[in-house]
């Protein structure tokens, strides 16, 4: 059997894959070719068999086969079902680097404590209503995560923190905060994506902010709610999560420049601009699915926008 082209785990890591993660160095190409026979044996299915991106899922699931077969099957149904809101339709649009710029996270370069998860910092509302809608925006958000799988190896081992400053989200972007937008992204991140999420801060909160947020409280699990922090615009008690140290330079930190983070994310965006177009033709062929299709109704069946909500 062809060992398995993936990187080599840096120490600090691979000791944390096999500790918490179940991964076994020696069997992980055996492990690959069950997965990957598994998947060309589901004839629905037509999965992206690259190994870098394959043994993301199986980490991300700590090598339980069974819950790796259940995220794939949902990433490649979930990108079929949806594919304008899932996946990056054209990258060769001319305002391509700009809906990267309003989309994308940026990955600050030292993860927390150095050998932890790795902070991904976002500024919502940043992006102009009267150009743009947050369905535009979205497929950037999910194309990096995919992008993350198979080249941050610190995000699939360790996880990640989402830190996200909300200063500029107001009344319009609200309104693009539908139910069932919103219902698309907790779906995901609970039965497609293989990364873990460790915590999500919100800072900088504005006035009406609590109101959207309580309305997504009870979509997500128990589990997820713990992981949720909204820290108002005192950031003491952000920090007693995530030292400043660990914020940019522009928020008093020393984690990287948010303008160079920002050109460096493009940059990697336009890079893999052939990635992204052959992406397209790994969909499934829901025709030839055996047995019962999924029940996309209890997935996305909320409709409505915050567009009645008042925000004092």
């Amino acid at each position: 059997m062809a060992p398995p082209n993936i990187r080599p785990l840096p120490e600090h890591l691979q000791e944390v894959a096999i500790k918490e993660l179940n991964e076994r160095p020696e069997r992980l190409a055996e492990d690959l070719e069950a997965l990957k026979d598994w998947a060309i044996k589901e004839p629905h299915l037509n999965v992206r068999l690259d190994d870098q991106l394959l043994v993301a899922f199986l980490r991300g699931c700590k090598f339980s086969l069974e819950k790796t077969k259940s995220k794939l099957e949902w990433f490649y149904t979930l990108k079929t079902r949806h594919p304008d809101y899932y996946t990056i339709q054209n990258p060769d649009v001319p305002h391509f680097s700009e809906l990267v710029r309003y989309g994308a996270g940026l990955i600050l370069p030292i993860p927390l404590n150095e050998t932890g998860p790795r902070i991904v910092f976002s500024r919502f509302g940043i992006y102009p209503v009267d150009k743009y809608e947050l369905k535009d925006i979205a497929p950037i958000a999910y194309a990096q995560q995919e992008l993350a799988m198979r080249a941050d190896d610190t995000v699939v081992v360790n996880g990640f923190i989402n830190l996200i400053d909300v200063a500029k989200v107001d009344a319009a972007h609200f309104v693009q905060y539908t139910p069932s937008i919103l219902k698309k992204g907790i779906d995901f991140a609970e039965k497609a994506l293989p990364l873990r999420q460790s915590s999500a801060h919100f800072f900088n909160v504005p006035t009406g902010f609590e109101k959207p947020y309580n309305m997504v409280m009870p979509m997500i699990t128990p589990k997820q709610k713990e992981r949720v922090f909204l820290h108002g615009n005192n950031l003491e008690t952000l920090y007693a999560h995530i030292p400043q140290k660990y914020m940019p330079k522009q928020y008093g930190g020393e984690n990287g420049c948010l303008v160079e983070l920002e050109n460096s994310t493009i940059e990697q965006f336009l890079d893999h601009r052939d990635y992204f177009k052959e992406d397209l033709k790994y969909r499934n062929n829901e025709h030839l699915r055996l047995g019962k299709q999924p029940n996309y109704k209890s997935l996305f069946g909320m409709e409505g926008s915050f567009r009645k909500i008042a925000l004092d």
